[in-house]
């Protein structure tokens, strides 16, 4: 078993200062067993809300939920929106007996009704604190295990499986379980088959502009359902739309997002991907890599603000990241050494980034020009440090 310590660490310190933690991410990413290094599932403070017996022992959810003292875990508290205003006054009694950890990991149910992440912030203001999870990170696994991470995904049971058939497995499941069992349950009625092949078409536009229009002529469906089915894939935790910059230059600038699958071991599996050596090979490889160094740098550096960058000229970034007002450039670079190329050298002086750090799977890094660095795929399983020299700091 692979230790999640940074995110246990993360917990307990969001749990010290706050009355509630949301524990947010992907089904089967290892939010329940994160949660259960903090509460014993065998314990009267632990509520499974898939379980007919916890669901039974909420049947007066006021008078059970009161009477408990120390960490309170419900998950799946999606399941269960009506449990959010109970929360709000068990939290602000006083003295405090009890602080909640809650899981969850899909929208509200109900076309009108606003998704979790929303609900929660809106139900729980000034009394919640989220935590975001995905699957294992590289800094997880560890960089001797790149390969398999970016060819298998982050899901536990897909990289952690006995071989590439028993991975494969698990993630033809997980999409055959996502259509079957959570799209019922995500408000309208979508056509399994329809959203399929939406899926299915997202990821060969993985790691380009997002265009509805030809997408929407390709399903032979309106914009807005195109526009529609991406939302909700971004609001159950398996897509990015990463925002493009708008800076006030004197140049046109793209203005739609870019989309990624977030999790590369779906990406692979929707695109017919099987072993390493069909990745190496496949038309998407470049893209995957791509976006599973975004995903990865994310994870790394969490930043407060995450986006590309692109000019109708065809000046581009990768990734622009803002955190503690400073601006770090990730340019992701599947060569064995990279050069300044102009787009740099622009994205540089019109974004006025204090970095750019340039992605690359070698096992070297070095200075490309004044605050640009080419930086090992390798080094970011060392944390946010490894993409900006300590004299750029």
């Amino acid at each position: 078993m692979i230790e999640r310590t940074f995110l246990q660490q993360t917990i307990q310190q969001a749990l010290a200062r706050s009355r509630v933690v949301a524990l947010v991410g992907p089904r089967q990413c290892g939010k329940t067993t994160l949660a259960r290094h903090f509460v014993s599932p065998d314990s009267v403070n632990y509520f499974d809300l898939e379980d007919p017996v916890s669901l039974a022992r909420l049947d007066q959810p006021m008078t059970v939920l009161s009477e408990l003292t120390g960490l309170v875990v419900i998950d799946e508290i999606q399941r269960r929106p009506e449990l959010l205003p109970i929360l709000k006054v068990l939290c602000d009694r006083d003295p405090l007996p009890a602080r909640f950890l809650v899981l969850g990991s899909a929208p509200v149910a109900g076309a009108s009704r606003p998704g979790l992440l929303r609900q929660l912030a809106e139900s729980l203001a000034g009394r919640i604190e989220t935590v975001s999870m995905a699957g294992f990170s590289l800094a997880e696994v560890g960089a001797e295990a790149h390969v398999r991470h970016w060819q298998r995904g982050g899901y536990p049971l897909a990289f952690l499986a006995a071989s590439d058939e028993d991975s494969q497995a698990w993630r033809k499941d997980f999409v055959r379980a996502f259509l079957e069992r959570d799209l019922p349950q995500l408000g309208r009625a979508i056509p399994a088959a329809s959203f399929f092949r939406f899926w299915s078409l997202l990821a060969h536009y993985h790691g380009q502009v997002w265009n509805a229009a030809a997408a929407a002529r390709t399903l032979s469906v309106s914009e807005s359902t195109t526009r529609r089915y991406l939302d909700l894939l971004e609001r159950v935790f398996l897509v990015r739309q990463l925002a493009p910059w708008h800076a006030n230059l004197a140049k046109r600038q793209i203005k739609s997002p870019k989309v990624y699958l977030r999790d590369t071991g779906l990406l692979h599996q929707l695109l017919g991907i099987r072993t390493e050596q069909e990745l190496l090979l496949h038309p998407k490889s470049g893209a995957s890599w791509e976006g599973y160094v975004v995903e990865e740098v994310i994870k790394a550096v969490a930043p407060h603000e995450a986006y590309f960058w692109g000019t109708h000229a065809g000046a581009e970034l990768d990734l622009l990241l803002v955190k503690h007002g400073r601006r770090l450039g990730v340019e992701c670079k599947r060569m064995d050494a990279p050069r300044l190329t102009a787009s740099m050298q622009i994205a540089l002086a019109d974004l006025a980034l204090d970095h750019l750090a340039v992605v690359y799977p070698g096992d070297r890094p070095y200075p490309l020009a004044d605050r640009v660095t080419v930086v090992p795929l390798a080094a970011i399983a060392s944390g946010a440090q490894a993409l900006e020299p300590e004299s750029m700091r």
